[in-house]
C-alpha cells in the first residue's frame, strides 16, 4: 500500500482509510474466503449515517445485503463473524445461505453496534467490487440510420487498413449493440434489480423530464478518439457523442444519473463525470464477441 496515498472507502457520506488485507484461499473451499486480517479505522462515536434503534436489551441495527455476500461476513468456520463480535462486543445474526433477509447487529453499546456496522459495510463493499459486472446503464444508439452509417465506416476502415496489424472485422462493435454507457453495476439479487428500476423511474420524474423537456434528445455521433496516450498501443476506438443543438443537456443528464447511483452504492464512485463515448472498435471483441 502507498503510505501517502492509501485506498479510501466511502460509506454513509464519510471516508475511511482501508488498511492492507491478506486473503487466504483454502483447498476445496476457494469460495469461502477468510478475509478479516486487517481493517479500517472507524469512529467509535455515534454516527448519524446509520439508523440505530434502542431496545430494552441495548441497541440494534440492520444491514441489507444480497445472500451471495453472506459468506464473506461469516468467514471460514464462522471466524470472521466471531472476530467481529468479539472486537465490537456485539451479536451478529446472518440469514442462512440462499435466504434473502437482513443482517442484524445487536449490542449493549451504541458505539459497538456502529463499529460492527461500519466493518460489515467495508467487507460487503470490498467483496462486491470483486464480483464481475452484471448490468450496465446505457442509452442505445442503434437507430437504423446509425447502424447503416456505422457499417459504412467499418467497410471503409477495412478497405484502407486491412493490412495494418490487428485490424480485422472481429474487433468492430455489433451495430445492434451501439450504445452510450453511463455506468457499470453489480446487481446480486432481484431486490437490487428492482431497486435499480425504481431509481431510474425516480430520476425520470425528478430531473430527466425537466432536462429533456419531456422530448427525446437529439444527439450526433461525429469524430473518433482513443483512450490512451500512445497511438501505437490503442485497444479501444470510440465515437464522440454530443447534442445537435450544442447544449450541455446530455452531459448534465448522465452526470446526475451517475451521481444518484453512486450515492446509492449501486455504482462505485470512481469518476465525477461520465465520458460521453460510443465504442466502435475494441480488441476485446476478438476474444469475446459478446463483450459490450
Amino acid at each position: 500500500m502507498e503510505v501517502l496515498r492509501p485506498q479510501l472507502v466511502r460509506i454513509g457520506g464519510r471516508i475511511y482509510r482501508k488498511n492492507p488485507i491478506q486473503e487466504q484461499t483454502y483447498q476445496h473451499e476457494e469460495e469461502d474466503e477468510d478475509f478479516y486480517q486487517g481493517f479500517v479505522e472507524c469512529a467509535e462515536e455515534p454516527c448519524d449515517a446509520y439508523e440505530v434503534v434502542q431496545t430494552q436489551q441495548g441497541f440494534r441495527c440492520t444491514v441489507k445485503a444480497p445472500s451471495l455476500l453472506y459468506k464473506h461476513i461469516v468467514g471460514k468456520r464462522g471466524d470472521t463473524r466471531k472476530k467481529l463480535e468479539v472486537e465490537t462486543k456485539t451479536s451478529i445474526s446472518i440469514p442462512k445461505p440462499g435466504q434473502e433477509g437482513e443482517i442484524v447487529i445487536t449490542g449493549q453499546h451504541r458505539s459497538g453496534v456502529i463499529s460492527a456496522r461500519t466493518r460489515i459495510d467495508v467487507l460487503l463493499l470490498t467483496f462486491r467490487r470483486k464480483q464481475p459486472f452484471t448490468h450496465f446503464l446505457a442509452f442505445f444508439l442503434n437507430e437504423v440510420e446509425v447502424q447503416e452509417r456505422f457499417l459504412k465506416f467499418q467497410e471503409e476502415v477495412l478497405e484502407k487498413c486491412s493490412m495494418d496489424h490487428g485490424v480485422d472485422s472481429t474487433i468492430f462493435q455489433n451495430p445492434k449493440k451501439l450504445h452510450l454507457t453511463i455506468g457499470m453495476l453489480v446487481l446480486l439479487s432481484e431486490q437490487e434489480i428492482q431497486q435499480t428500476c425504481e431509481m431510474l423511474q425516480q430520476c425520470k420524474e425528478e430531473f430527466i423530464d425537466d432536462i429533456s423537456g419531456g422530448k427525446p434528445l437529439e444527439v450526433e455521433m461525429a469524430g473518433i478518439e482513443y483512450m490512451n496516450d500512445d497511438p501505437g498501443m490503442v485497444d479501444v476506438l470510440y465515437a464522440k457523442v454530443h447534442m445537435k443543438d450544442g447544449s450541455n443537456r446530455l452531459q448534465e443528464l448522465v452526470d446526475r444519473v451517475l451521481e444518484r447511483f453512486q450515492a446509492s452504492g449501486l455504482i462505485v464512485k470512481e469518476w465525477n463525470s461520465v465520458k460521453l463515448h460510443a465504442t466502435v472498435m475494441n480488441t476485446l471483441f476478438r476474444k469475446d464477441p459478446n463483450a459490450v
